[in-house]
């Protein structure tokens, strides 16, 4: 089942370079469905970085040492990722 949501059309200036590249990342989605996925990720990101400043407001700011474990923490979801993506595509392979 596929939702649509309303949408409303919207005129924006982007420099040539940007459009280009976009062009060619966009493929089959289109434009708009990579401006609007692009927008999407931009308003979480606000969202995330005002709740990080209310809670350093509430906790006092993130330390070295905690900064630190959260980095390891992400190296280790993206080897996990990784490790993942190659053992579907050998899976996949030997199912070819």
């Amino acid at each position: 089942m596929v939702i649509y949501m309303a949408s409303k059309k919207v005129t924006v200036t982007i420099p040539e370079d940007l459009l280009e590249e976009i062009r060619s990342e966009a493929d089959e989605r289109g434009i708009s469905a990579y401006v609007t996925e692009a927008l999407r990720a931009k308003r979480d990101r606000d969202r995330l970085l005002e709740l990080v400043q209310w809670l350093e407001e509430e906790h006092g700011p993130v330390t070295e040492s905690e900064r630190s474990a959260t980095y390891d923490a992400l190296d280790d979801l993206d080897a996990e990722h990784e490790r993942r993506q190659a053992a579907a595509a050998r899976r996949a392979g030997e199912a070819a």
